[in-house]
């Protein structure tokens, strides 16, 4: 299947999930031929919804296989294994939900077409759920001992009811991601299917063969439609500036002030900001990109 066509796929499917047919979203998304990890993730998510945990499970671990750096996918296998009283891998999958925020207090997953915000409190809030399920009471103490530090206001009553009832040595519900929270196809995308015209139009173009007269079929030539004029100017070659860092996913700018990569491309830091957001230099350019789309190697 090529890329158009998953994407005209996907946002059928997309409109089902928000019409609340979730049994004909499904069924679009299966018949998507070249799954990437967003779509993986919303199988696997609509499976949990009806409680298919199985076909969930296998959902979550292509998602995961696809993009070993998708929090959020860790966190959706560890409620799967969490409903499956599969408690040890629930944990060892919110665990490293956790280790995947790389030390940050959230990751907004909107840039990336999900509206949902991971909180590190709350993935040591299901942690500790799993750990009192095994008996491992005090490690859960401290779990969300720690939760109430990297927590915020909002979250702050919700880990303070977990860890009365840890002291208590009573059992608490999870957090989970909203049913209908699923990946979108990226809206510019779609936008630029329904306007663009692949085929083109014809367009009369000047051979640069002094005298060319031949109307027929020849070899092919060099072409332009505007030919140089003059000599060309020296280019200046800018020194490197900045941090190194390389991208881990794809993001698709929504402002001229953003920056558009794909995973692999290397790009250096001048300043990062307090927001979450950094200035980078990338094939000369100035422009923003989040610091969860990068990491700095070692």
């Amino acid at each position: 299947m090529s890329f158009v066509s998953t994407l005209r796929q996907w946002d059928v499917a997309d409109y089902y999930a928000d019409q609340g047919n979730y049994a004909e979203a499904l069924k679009h998304f299966l018949d998507i031929e070249d799954s990437n990890s967003k779509i993986s993730f919303n199988i696997g998510s609509l499976h949990l919804l009806t409680e298919e945990l199985d076909a969930a499970e296998k959902a979550l671990d292509c998602s995961i296989r696809k993009d070993e750096h998708l929090a959020v996918a860790f966190f959706q296998r560890g409620i799967t294994f969490f409903k499956k009283e599969r408690f040890q891998e629930s944990f060892a999958d919110f665990n490293n939900a956790f280790t995947e925020l790389r030390g940050n207090q959230l990751i907004d997953y909107k840039p990336l077409g999900l509206r949902y915000k991971l909180y590190a409190c709350e993935v040591l809030h299901n942690m500790a759920l799993a750990q009192a399920h095994m008996g491992h009471w005090e490690k859960a103490q401290q779990n969300l001992v720690t939760a109430l530090n990297l927590g915020t206001e909002a979250k702050l009553s919700q880990i303070d009811k977990a860890l009365q009832s840890i002291l208590k040595q009573r059992l608490f519900k999870p957090v989970e991601v909203p049913a209908n929270v699923l990946f979108q196809p990226n809206k510019h995308y779609i936008a630029e299917l329904e306007k663009k015209d692949y085929l083109g139009k014809a367009k009369v173009v000047s051979s640069i063969v002094p005298q060319d007269e031949f109307s027929g079929f020849a070899p092919l030539q060099p072409q332009f439609e505007d030919l140089p004029t003059g000599p060309k100017i020296p280019e200046v070659l800018r020194a490197l500036e900045g941090e190194p860092h390389t991208v881990l996913f794809e993001f698709v700018p929504e402002t001229s002030d953003e920056l558009g990569v794909v995973p692999g491309n290397v790009v250096f830091v001048l300043q990062k900001g307090a927001d979450n957001w950094a200035s980078v230099i990338f094939n000369g350019r100035v422009r923003a990109l989040s610091n969860i789309f990068m990491f700095s190697p070692p």
